[in-house]
Parts: C-alpha cells; structure tokens; sequence
C-alpha cells in the first residue's frame, strides 16, 4: 500500500500537479495516464524517493518493500544477470552476501556461527533457497535463455538489458511495484507474459505505459493526470476514453436534459461493465467493474492529432503480388520463398519473431533493398507511402518545420503545409524550430504529415506507434480502421493489431503462416500454432 498526502510539485512558476491526496492499495494496479510532459515519470520518482516533492508526504505500508524498474541501463555492467536480478531484493541479496562472506572465513569463530544461523534463518524466511530457480524462471519467462544468465551484464544487448532489469524489479514479490513503460522493447509474445504475470499479482502495481492494451489487461484503475490534478477512477484505460468522450459530447450538447444524460451514462456504464467481464484479460481482474463510475469524469484537456488519409484515387484489383522472395542477413535467413497476393480491402500486419525480417520485406517492396531472390509487382492503380523504422536520414538538415514539409508537397505554400502540420498539432513558433532537434515522437509526427501530403491508397507502415503518445496512438489506430485503401504494417501494439488488421502474415525462415483471422484469434489458436512449431523448429 502507498498513501500520498497534500503532495505538490512545482518546477519554478510551473505546477505540475498539486493537493494530491491517493491511496494505492493491494491487489490493485493503478494506470497512470497523461500528456507528455504532464507529469507521470515524475510522480512515480517521487513515490520511489528518487525525487523530492515541493510538499506533502508519500508513506508505505509497515515493512513493505518497494521495487522500481531501473532506467539506467549501465548500473549493473558488472555484476552476472541472475546476480543483477537476485538483487532487485536488497535484503535478501544483503543476507546472502554477509552469510557467504562468513562462511568463506578461515578463522570461523563461535559469534560468526550464531550470526550465521540468525542469517540463515532470515534466508529462510524470504525464500531464499529458491532464490536462484526464481530469478531464472523470471528471466526465462522474458526471454533471456539459460545460457545468458552468468554472462556479464555488459555483454548483452540494449534490448537484453531491459529484460533483465524488468526481471530484478519483478524478483521476490515485492508489495509495492513502480514500472515506467515496462513494454519497451519486448515482442508480442513477452508482453503477453507480462500481462499474464501482473494479471495475477497480489501487490500493489504503479505503471506508466503506452501500450493501450497492456493498460487494459493489467489496470484495475486508472490515475489521470490532467488539470494540474490527479484523478482516480475505478476501470482501465479504455473506459478512461470512451468515458471521456462521452463526457466531451455531453458537455456540447447542452441543451439535453439532464435525465436524458443520466441513461446514457448508465447505459454505457452497463454496456462497458459486460464487455470487461467477458474480456479475456481480466481474469483476476474482473472485481474492477464493481466500482464502475463516470460521475466525476470530465472531458480531457489533451490534444489529439487530426491524421487524415484521403486517396486520390480507388485501388483497383491488382494490388501487390509477391513471388519467391528470399532475404538473409549476416548469413541468417529471414524469410524464404515468399509467395503471396494483396487483395482489395486487405489490411496485413507482419510478424515474426525476428523484427527485421519486416524491416526487409517493407525496404524490398519500397525499392530500397535487393532481395537474395524472388520478385515483386505492384498494380498500375497503386500509389504508397511508407513509414520506415528508422527516420534518422529524414531530419539530417537545419531546416525548420515548414521548410522540412515543403520538401515532399507539389504544393509549397506556407498556409497549405502549416495546415498539415497544424493538424499534427505543430503551430506558433514550434513550426520554427529546426528539425535536427525535435523529439522522437515529433519527429513521427512530422514524418505522418509527409505521408499525408501524398493521398496514397497504399500505405506501409513499420512499428509505427514508436515514440507516439497514447493520444496519436489512438488517433492513428482510428484512422487506419477507417482508411479506404490499403495497409501493410508491423507492430508491437497488441490494440493496434487487433483493429486494424483483418490479415496476419507471419513471416519465418521457412515459409510464411497467412491468415485470415484476428490477432487475438490467431494467437490461441492451435492449429496456428502447430504451423509455428514446424516453422520456427
């Protein structure tokens, strides 16, 4: 349990949020939501002690132990990955470390071995025999095989390290537990282990993250930061924005009557509550549509991006037929004789347990890359647009917004690309800035207005909720579900995936799995399943 008491933060004249007064309680986990820049890593070092709030008090249950998934990435270079895990329980990793140096001692003396049995006995009250054997099932569980765990934690990758480091915040069941966007870099299938493992959590859970389905699978409740307040609601993130949406529209219609309103609210509050308890991911979870409430919701001060497709013209039959492509790199296959046909109306993600196996196959048919054999050929009717994974060659220059913009457009007035800028929320003085600067989600921002300006019925998208917030999630994700052409993407975005794709072609070393199913279809079912056995095998 962690009670936050009259808390305030101010950064100079800025407020953050004040007069916040929560309490986080056990078996619950709490979505914090937010703007970028409202707040919602800030609140959380400040529950970690990391931070020092302007006023006010953070307060654990007695004795509890709190855990914090670690954003340095370098801290535990030298120590082996199980031993960095194991010490995401400091008390523990203390007794063991004091009990193995008294052992080691060669002038063992009688006090040493009344310490020791205290030591040990503290050992076996926090489970520490089966320490090892539960780091590793943490690791293993996340992706990081056996053969890793004593190797150094400097000789792994940056997307091992963020594995290991979510392992040694989950290790040993602490009560209270802090993750500040624990997705990143894992694949669909670790999500869903972390899903499933917070799922059934017993302690008190704090996450920050913009991954919407993540956020609906785990979240008991969700904290909004907005108004310079935060608000606690029982529900996920999804009831957080069709209620506030609904409290959007009820507010501009001001003329119906308040009993009218009243229905409506408890209506989808009753239509919302039965979607909750047939969900799949609620399991353990179900308990949250008791509380129920959009009283006090009230509609969001946040922005969402207009992202508006238009093709300029209808797709005809002929859409993209592939034949026999090949691909490897460094030696290693990442798809073989690909053969397959884009249909009318197809909208296709592409997985595979390998990400660059998409990279490839977007940067073939975009005429960017050779593959090793095989060929493609798009319909007469076809026009593209492409969002690559990597957009660092796009921003190389000290161009401003409008200049960067006026680049791709056939039409260069400034009024005219101000307005598709302005519809990615770049207005006053940011449309001056130069592009080398911005952020990674502004810079994706800008790099959807240049795919905007080209009215194309094809587009091919790879992972690209990178770097957006939850808002330009969701505005993207409702544009492609209502988008008239066609999509090839990729994602890590379970929701994304889900609404938008009516395809699923995964991509293996021997052949594909194509599909014509949903996600969430696709991912339990067995025959599907036989098929990556032998593919993957």
């Amino acid at each position: 349990m962690i009670t936050v008491s009259n808390l305030d933060l101010q950064f100079g004249k800025r407020i953050l949020f004040q007069d916040v007064n929560l309490k986080f309680t056990q078996g619950n986990c709490y979505g914090i939501i937010g703007a970028n820049g409202a707040g919602k890593s800030t609140f959380l070092k400040i529950l970690s002690g990391e931070l020092d709030p302007t006023r006010g008090t953070v307060m654990q249950g007695p004795g509890e132990r709190l855990s914090v998934l670690s954003q340095d990435h370098f801290a535990f270079d030298e120590y082996t990955v199980l031993n960095t895990v194991l010490m995401g329980h400091t008390a523990l990793w203390e007794v063991m470390n004091e009990k193995d140096a008294l052992y080691a001692k060669p002038d063992f003396s009688d006090a040493d071995g009344i310490r020791v049995s205290e030591l040990e006995e503290r050992f076996a009250e926090m489970e520490g025999w089966n320490a090892e054997s539960d780091a590793a099932s943490l690791l293993s569980g996340l992706g990081i095989k056996e053969d890793l765990h004593y190797m150094l934690m400097k000789d792994l990758s940056g997307k091992q390290k963020v594995r290991v480091l979510l392992a040694r915040a989950l290790f040993g069941q602490p009560d209270n537990l802090l993750l500040d966007e624990p997705t990143n870099d894992l694949d669909l299938e670790t999500v869903g282990w972390l899903e499933n493992y917070l799922s059934n959590f017993e302690h008190t859970v704090l996450v920050v993250s913009h991954d919407r389905h993540f956020l609906d699978s785990v979240s008991t409740h969700t904290v909004d930061i907005d108004f310079n307040k935060l608000s606690l609601f029982a529900g996920n993130y999804s009831f957080w924005y069709e209620s506030s949406q609904l409290a959007l529209r009820q507010q501009q219609q001001q003329n119906k009557k308040a009993e009218e309103k009243k229905k409506e609210l408890e209506e989808f509050i009753r239509r919302f509550s039965a979607n909750v308890a047939k969900s799949k991911q609620t399991t353990s979870r179900k308990k949250m549509i008791e509380k129920l409430n959009i009283e006090e919701i009230q509609p969001s001060s946040r922005r969402y991006p207009g992202i508006i497709f238009s093709p300029s013209r209808e797709p005809g039959n002929q859409i993209l037929e592939v034949k026999g492509l090949t691909k490897s790199i460094e030696g290693q296959t990442l798809f073989q004789d690909l053969n397959f046909n884009v249909e009318k109306d197809d909208k296709i993600v592409f997985i595979s347990r390998d990400p660059r196996a998409m990279t490839a196959l977007f940067q073939i048919i975009n005429g960017e890359e050779e593959p090793d054999a095989g060929t493609y050929q798009w319909g007469q009717t076809i026009t593209t647009a492409y969002l690559p994974l990597d957009n660092a060659a796009f921003f190389n220059s000290d161009y401003n917004l409008i200049d960067w913009l006026s680049q791709f457009a056939s039409d260069t007035n400034d009024v005219y690309l101000k307005g598709f800028l302005g519809r990615m929320l770049f207005t006053g003085e940011e449309l001056l800035k130069k592009v080398s600067v911005l952020s990674g989600g502004e810079k994706m921002r800008c790099m959807i207005s240049r795919m905007m300006l080209k009215d194309s019925n094809m587009l091919i998208l790879d992972t690209p909720t990178n770097h957006l917030d939850l808002e330009s999630i969701q505005a993207f994700n409702n544009t492609l579900q209502a988008f008239k052409g066609n999509v090839l993407f990729s994602s890590h975005d379970h929701e994304f995936i889900q609404t938008v794709a009516n395809r699923i072609i995964e991509l293996t070393p021997k052949g594909i799995i194509d599909k014509m199913m949903e996600y969430d279809d696709y991912i339990i079912n067995p025959t599907v399943a036989e098929l990556r056995e032998k593919h993957y095998s």
